[in-house]
């Protein structure tokens, strides 16, 4: 590809987006004498005016030499080391190049110098080539005002594509993760595959199932947690992922008829869309967010609800009132539900059932959410999630930990019998959300936001 050095001005990238933290570091380092560089997503999310959910240094600096320029600062990672920088409560990730030199592909270490190329473009060049996507092969430095392009990393953000680097099935085989990210991308730009790409995808899927199953629940976090959940979804399910990966999730879109460019909604795809709306690159979530929401749509797919138990057990475990109280506001809401979901069963009508009947349905509903829970750890339930459709390849990946699902069980599989003295007496589901607090997974935010996107998806807003 031809090498391209643009102006910034030319997309628009202001030094104000650069946040307060990561610019004293560049600018320490700078004044130390190094090369240094934005690199990768926020580079690409600069220059497409998105909100990039982290900033990624690069320097010519050696780790121990950015050690002794940051007195808070640790190098972590064996085989890709890198320097954490900690600048109040947040961590500035900074790269060498020499390291990437060291720890990068055999291919690119012993690479002949094109003819015209002086040693800072041949550094960064070579830089750029052990990257995974063109369009995370960017680098951007704030004090010329200059993003370097060494593989057409622009052009495919303007014709809306995730190439790889390297062509796609040797990209893959060397780092089966590359698959996921491709679909985090995709989803979270709204771009397409190129078809190489979409093809390697397809073929080498399977290859997923020899990951390390910590390694698959952090890429299934970055696509569910950040603001690109449902789109997510339906890519994975789009080419054959899902099946392997959320195999539950697979058959409950396989009983609804669901195609595979399928551009209808549904109740789980509902309920992930309402969680997007809240969360955002920089505003995540916690995991055990949207683990919730899986068990609860499973206890629904399992035994539908009527809306009203619904209602009642999401304002119980947002507000902290009584049962009894939740159960009344519930049954005074005027609103009407989304009678298009399978999972939801009765009229509003069932309403007049006595208020101790409308009490046990709540708690079975709470210890449904429980068991369903425990069967997302379940090997040989998710061994036969897809038994019926004997064409879907077969999948046993466990990728949540029993504790996580324990803590998971505790937040969502309870509701309080007598009120919290502390608790508001008709709550309202618009309080500010505290993403700090949400982020890190605190029990009353996480529920807080759970209910409101449960009971926005029953009664959609109008």
């Amino acid at each position: 590809m031809p090498w391209k050095k643009l102006d910034a001005d030319e997309f628009g990238i202001q030094r104000s987006m650069i946040p307060d933290s990561t610019r004293m570091v560049l600018n320490k380092l700078k004044k130390k004498g190094f090369q240094v560089y934005l690199v990768g997503g926020c580079v690409r999310d600069l220059i497409l005016d998105r909100i990039p959910k982290d900033f990624d240094v690069i320097t010519t600096a050696e780790l121990k030499e950015v050690r002794k320029v940051f007195p808070r600062c640790q190098i972590v990672g064996r085989r890709f080391p890198i320097c954490h920088v900690y600048v109040d409560d947040i961590i500035i990730e900074v790269s060498s190049f020499s390291t990437s030199a060291r720890t990068g592909k055999a291919t690119s270490k012993n690479l002949r110098k094109p003819a015209g190329c002086d040693e800072r473009d041949y550094i960064r060049w070579k830089n750029c080539l052990e990257r995974d996507f063109t369009v995370n092969g960017l680098m951007f430095d704030p004090s010329e005002n200059v993003v370097y392009d060494y593989i057409g990393g622009v052009e495919d953000l303007r014709n809306s594509k995730v190439r790889t680097v390297s062509a796609a099935k040797l990209s893959f085989v060397e780092d089966t993760a590359r698959i996921l990210r491709a679909i985090r991308i995709a989803a979270r730009l709204g771009f397409s595959l190129t078809k190489d790409v979409a093809i390697s995808v397809k073929e080498l899927s399977s290859s997923l199932l020899r990951l390390d199953p910590s390694r698959i629940r952090m890429e299934i976090n970055y696509m569910l947690a950040y603001g690109s959940a449902e789109a997510s979804l339906r890519l994975l399910w789009r080419f054959g992922l899902m099946e392997l990966l959320l195999p539950i999730q697979a058959s409950y879109l396989v009983s609804q008829g669901f195609r595979r460019r399928d551009g209808r909604s549904n109740m789980l795809l509902s309920l992930f869309r309402n969680l997007d709306r809240l969360v955002a690159p920089d505003r995540p979530c916690n995991e055990f967010l949207w683990i919730g929401i899986l068990a609860f749509h499973k206890a629904l797919v399992d035994q539908p609800r009527n809306p009203t138990v619904v209602a009642s057990f999401c304002l119980a475990i947002y507000s902290e009132l009584s049962l009894s109280e939740a159960i009344a506001i519930a049954r005074s809401n005027s609103k009407q539900h989304n009678s298009h979901f399978q999972e939801l069963s009765g009229y509003e009508k069932d309403t007049a059932d006595s208020e101790s009947k409308i009490s046990q349905q709540v708690i079975k509903l709470a210890e449904s959410i429980r068991s369903a829970a425990r069967k997302l750890n379940d090997r040989d339930y998710i061994a036969n999630a897809m038994s019926e459709y004997p064409q879907a390849p077969g999948s046993d990946m466990v990728f949540l930990s029993r504790p996580m699902l324990e803590r998971v069980e505790k937040m969502f599989g309870s509701v309080r019998r007598k009120r919290n003295q502390e608790a508001e007496d008709v709550p309202s589901l618009e309080r500010r959300i505290n993403y700090k607090s949400l982020a890190l997974g605190d029990f009353n935010e996480t529920r807080r936001v759970f209910a409101r996107i449960v009971f926005d998806t029953i009664y959609p807003p109008t």
